[in-house]
């Protein structure tokens, strides 16, 4: 397949009306899907894109390290495709992008500020993916252990000046967009302060934020009932989830994260009541029913959290996560190759670095390497020692930042148009490989 870069998109005017005020029908040309490469063959169809939120080559390297030793990869790394892709933003006040900003790169193919979602610099609505691939009559769907509202899937699904409108994102989902699945957390966000739902409210000092509870606190009304007015099967754990058989379902399965995303030892916990690889099973049966093809965003949120809070061990049980759903991927395009899969992050997170233990090499305060000395002058910006899987060696992770670097973020991918993410590109390159894939000859 020859991937054209085209010129960026703007939104249609009956598109940006919905968006900004109300649901209308959406009616865009829809183009017949053809092509393949040396790595997918035949009609393409479908695209899974997947994002660890933070990750980069570093968080790549210790999980490998950890979970399949020197000889081994991780099924991320075993794609037959890799690239890099730089990930700045177009904001005045800051040169490192944030999640929004990223994803709003992705899912529209122009760079943005900060915060926003899928609009452009000056606040103007933009056309997105998801939205797009809906107009052609392809499935959509979201699958994240992040609040399904948050920065990444809301860009592909959403526009708002400002990421924290997740109630008013929510509603876009039912009114405008109308992705097929929706899974992952933020029951919060859907439901109206007083009615907590099914996972109980957590207090601000249980989450360690001290102005931050987890409340319900949708201003837009019971988004849930208006989802299953509009025909959603709405699920709330691994059971109901399995047993499952609609063809639009949304599935709420935290107040806010499907984690706690606090620093080792502080209350901090990765155990989501659905698997990601779980969720991704199901997405797909779901949405590879549809014959016109479709449209799947999985994001582990987890990878960024935890290395916001310098939390390596819990970054690594993300990471491991994330790669067991990358699998569940892997395996459906081998079964169907007119499927493109990527597997990226949207920025780094945590200046991360590996290194081999050594406790004269001490940088920075707040880690956690076992056995160094408590001395006032020398504290550890370093997690571990971890064990390299299948050796009896060691290697520890130091930390440099708790906030968002700008370094470039690995790309692997497999499957049809994939050729075209080989080398180094903007974030926006990502986009214009997936409209291609999906939507033009």
């Amino acid at each position: 397949m020859s991937i054209r870069i085209g010129r960026r998109q703007a939104l249609p005017a009956c598109l940006a009306a919905a968006l900004v005020g109300g649901a209308v029908a959406i009616a865009l040309p829809t183009t017949a899907l053809a092509g393949g490469n040396g790595h997918g063959h035949g009609h393409a169809r479908n695209v899974i894109f997947i994002n660890g939120d933070g990750m980069a080559a570093a968080h790549r390297e210790a999980a490998r390290l950890a979970l399949a030793g020197y000889d081994g990869d991780l099924t991320m790394d075993s794609l037959p495709v890799t690239g890099l892709q730089t990930t700045d933003p177009r904001d005045p006040d800051d040169a490192i992008t944030d999640s929004a900003a990223a994803a709003t790169a992705w899912a529209t193919g122009q760079k943005t500020y900060n915060g926003a979602i899928s609009v452009d610099v000056d606040g103007n609505p933009l056309l997105t993916l998801g939205a797009e691939a809906e107009a052609a009559g392809k499935a959509t769907g979201i699958v994240t252990t992040a609040q399904v509202t948050d920065a990444s899937p809301a860009a592909f699904f959403s526009t708002t000046p400002d990421r924290g409108l997740e109630d008013q994102i929510a509603e876009q989902y039912l009114e405008v967009t109308k992705p097929e699945v929706i899974l992952g957390g933020g029951e919060d966000w859907w439901l109206p302060a007083g009615n907590e739902g099914v996972y109980p409210p957590r207090t601000a000092a249980e989450q360690g934020s001290e102005t931050d509870p987890e409340v319900s606190r949708s201003t837009r009304g019971d988004l849930i009932a208006e989802a299953e007015g509009l025909g959603y099967q709405y699920v709330t754990d691994a059971a109901s989830l399995a047993a499952a058989d609609g063809d639009q379902l949304l599935g709420l399965f935290s107040n806010e994260e499907m984690f706690q995303q606090r620093p080792e030892g502080e209350g901090d916990e990765y155990a989501p009541v659905v698997p990601l690889a779980d969720m991704t099973s199901k997405a797909l049966d779901t949405l590879s029913t549809d014959r016109d093809g479709f449209f799947l965003l999985v994001e582990e949120e987890a990878v960024d959290e935890m290395s916001h809070a310098n939390n390596a061990t819990q970054m690594l049980r993300a990471m491991a996560a994330l790669d067991d759903a990358v699998q569940v991927a892997r395996d459906y395009v081998a079964e169907h190759p007119d499927t493109l899969l990527v597997v990226t992050g949207d920025h780094e997170c945590g200046g991360l670095t590996v290194e081999g233990v050594d406790d004269a090499d001490e940088s920075g305060p707040g880690g956690t390497l076992a056995g160094t000395p408590a001395v006032e002058d020398q504290i550890s910006g370093e997690d571990g020692p971890f064990a390299v899987a299948g050796s009896d060696q060691r290697f520890v992770l130091d930390w440099t930042t708790s906030g968002h670097t700008g370094v470039p973020t690995v790309v692997t991918a497999e499957g049809v148009g994939s050729d075209a993410l080989v080398g180094y590109h903007p974030n926006t390159h990502l986009h214009d490989v997936m409209h291609q894939v999906l939507f033009d000859r």
